[in-house]
């Protein structure tokens, strides 16, 4: 991760405490703007967020720079909390990324849609969080975890994109995950994900999780067999 201008006395571990960290005082300003630009598109009580949704527009971005290894890359990539915007781009990658891949039908994106919704209108800004993986300006992935009750939080909603796998993200993502359920006081995260998610099943198992529970279900238009995952705090 690039040092900022002025810091050069910080160590990198601080600047990226400073960056990453969800309880420092920037992120925190950051999450309530967000959250207020969203509110002040409400009229008459009704939130207008299926239009927000709607109408998202991916913004023309430059690819990852490549020219000095894997290692420029992984420095290149922050992690940052979300803009107005952002959440269209969550919907829409993974309708997208899920229906290329895996041929999953358009209930997914349904899904998906809700959880950002509900994010949206009763998120809990000290007990929630959403992150998203930026890289030279372009938004490359996502996480969120969210409250499933006062001890147990949820991780959901990860989504790295194929271009930026392989650099460690997607471990970054559910460390950054499992560091602001520790500071928001759970004692516990689970997640439920599918059998053919290989590598971020890899992920979880590395990170301390482990299987719980297996269960064949229909759904997104395939035979899937749902996995939940845990990782005691």
């Amino acid at each position: 991760m690039p040092c900022e201008p002025g810091r050069a006395h910080q160590s990198r571990r601080e600047l990226e405490e400073v960056r990453e960290d969800p309880t420092h005082e920037r992120s925190e300003r950051s999450s309530k703007c967000f959250f207020e630009s969203h509110q002040a598109i409400s009229q008459g009580g009704q939130t207008r967020l299926p239009e927000q949704i709607n109408g998202f527009v991916r913004p023309n971005c430059r690819p990852p720079m490549k020219a000095r290894g894997e290692k420029r890359a992984k420095d290149a990539c922050i992690l940052r909390q979300p803009r107005p915007g952002d959440m269209g781009w969550v919907v829409h990658r993974h309708g997208v990324v899920y229906r290329e891949e895996y041929g999953w039908n358009v209930q997914f994106e349904g899904l998906v849609a809700g959880i950002v919704a509900k994010f949206i209108q009763h998120h809990d800004a000290k007990r929630e969080r959403c992150w998203m993986a930026e890289m030279n300006g372009e938004v490359i992935g996502s996480v969120f975890i969210l409250k499933r009750s006062e001890t147990v939080s949820q991780l959901r909603l990860m989504l790295v994109e194929k271009k930026a796998r392989g650099l460690g993200l997607g471990t970054r993502l559910v460390n950054q995950c499992i560091r602001f359920s520790r500071r928001a006081g759970y004692q516990k995260i689970i997640l439920l994900t599918e059998s053919r998610q290989v590598a971020a099943r890899h992920i979880y198992e590395r990170a301390g999780f482990r299987l719980v529970r297996e269960e064949p279900q229909h759904s997104f238009g395939h035979d899937l067999k749902g996995e939940w995952w845990e990782l005691v705090l």
